[in-house]
C-alpha cells in the first residue's frame, strides 16, 4: 500500500513514522505547503517528498489513502479533493470550524462513495475502550453520572487561537466524543460557561482559557465536562463514570498529574503526562493501524465523519450556551 500524507507539523511527523514503519505500507509520500519541511521529514523516515499537495495528488503518485495531517483551515478542500479522486482519507479533527464547511466536506465523501475515517483517537485509547465495555455490558448498573476533563499543561502560542475555534471546538470536542461512543448515548441539552481570567491571549482571541460543560444525556444521565489551557502540573485527561452499582475511572495510573492532599494518600508522579502525543502514543498508532484496516477491506470505519459532526454540534450549542448564558437544546444546532 502506498500512502500519501499531507501536513508535516507535529502531528504529521508523528503519524509519518508510525506509518513508515507499518508493515502493510510499501510507501509513503509526503508533502506539505512548505516543500522543505516536506524533505526534511522524508529524510528522517525513509518516506518520499513530493513537491507539492499537487504532486501528492497527480495520477502518477499512484496512492492508494490519503492522510490529512494539515492546517484545520485546509481540511475540508483536501478531504473533498481526496474524494473527487476516489481516495480513502484519515483527516485529524475537525472537518472544519464551522457546520456549514463541515456539512460540504461529508457531501463530497458522500457523493463520491469513499471513505473518511476522523482521527479521535481516544476511541482507541485502552482505558476508554475497557471504560466502554463496562459500561455496556451493565457493569456499572444505571449509570447516573459521567465527569470528563481535559487539562493541557501550557497554552498553545497565541498565533494559533485564533485558528483553532476555540476551546469547545479545539480541545473539548475530544470529550464530547468519547462521551458520546463510550456511553452510546446523545447529548440532549447543554450549560456551558467559561473564563479568560488567564492570559490576555484569549481575550484578544475573543477565547477562554478554561470552561465547563453540564450536559444533558438522553436517558437522564448527567455529564459535566471541563478544560484549561493552564493545568501547570501536567497533561491530564480523564473520565469517571459512576453508576448504581459502580464507578470507574479512565486516566488513573503513575504518570496522572495529580497529588493527593490526604496524609496517606499518593504523592505527586515522578513523570507526569508533558503532553498529548507522550499520553496517547499508542491510540494514534491503533487507530492508524484501523485505518490502513479499512483501506484493505477488512474492518469497518471506526470513526466516519458523521460522528465528527455530531460533536462538532455540540461544541457549537456550547458556543452559543456561552454567549447567551443559556441552556441550548441540540435541535437549536443546525446539522442534525
Amino acid at each position: 500500500m502506498r500512502i500519501g500524507l499531507i501536513g508535516t507539523g507535529r502531528i504529521g511527523t508523528f503519524h509519518a513514522a508510525v506509518l513508515a514503519r507499518h508493515p502493510e505500507v510499501e510507501s509513503l509520500l509526503v508533502a506539505d505547503v512548505d516543500a522543505a519541511r516536506a524533505t526534511d521529514l522524508a529524510a528522517r523516515t525513509g518516506a518520499t517528498a513530493a513537491d507539492s499537495v499537487d504532486a501528492l495528488f497527480a495520477a502518477a503518485a499512484g496512492v492508494d489513502a490519503v492522510v490529512i495531517t494539515a492546517a484545520t483551515s485546509a481540511h475540508a478542500r483536501l478531504i473533498g479533493r481526496a474524494a473527487r479522486a476516489g481516495l480513502p482519507v484519515f483527516c485529524e479533527k475537525p472537518i472544519a470550524l464551522d457546520l456549514a464547511g463541515t456539512l460540504a466536506a461529508l457531501a463530497e465523501v458522500e457523493s463520491a462513495g469513499t471513505v473518511l475515517q476522523l482521527g479521535f483517537q481516544r476511541r482507541f485509547d485502552a482505558g476508554y475502550r475497557a471504560a466502554r465495555a463496562a459500561v455496556r455490558a451493565g457493569r456499572l448498573g444505571r449509570l447516573h453520572t459521567v465527569r470528563a476533563m481535559t487539562s493541557d499543561p501550557a497554552p498553545p502560542p497565541a498565533a494559533y487561537l485564533p485558528l483553532s475555534g476555540g476551546l469547545y471546538r479545539d480541545c473539548l470536542v475530544h470529550d464530547f466524543d468519547v462521551l458520546r461512543w463510550v456511553t452510546g448515548r446523545e447529548v440532549t441539552e447543554v450549560y456551558a460557561t467559561g473564563s479568560d481570567a488567564g492570559p490576555a491571549m484569549f481575550r484578544e482571541a475573543g477565547d477562554v482559557d478554561t470552561a465547563a460543560v453540564l450536559l444533558t444525556l438522553d436517558d437522564g444521565t448527567l455529564a459535566t465536562a471541563t478544560a484549561t489551557r493552564c493545568n501547570g502540573a501536567g497533561y491530564d485527561v480523564r473520565m469517571e463514570l459512576a453508576g448504581e452499582a459502580d464507578q470507574i475511572a479512565v486516566g488513573v495510573d503513575a504518570r496522572t498529574p495529580l497529588t493527593s492532599a490526604e496524609p496517606d494518600g499518593p504523592a505527586a508522579p515522578d513523570k507526569p503526562w508533558p503532553g498529548f502525543l507522550e499520553r496517547f502514543a499508542p491510540a494514534y498508532e491503533a487507530e492508524l493501524a484501523a485505518f490502513v484496516d479499512v483501506v484493505r477491506g477488512r474492518l469497518d470505519n471506526p470513526c466516519d465523519g458523521r460522528e465528527a459532526l455530531h460533536a462538532l454540534r455540540i461544541a457549537e450549542a456550547c458556543e452559543l450556551s456561552r454567549a447567551e448564558r443559556r441552556p441550548v437544546r441540540l435541535t437549536e444546532i443546525a446539522g442534525a
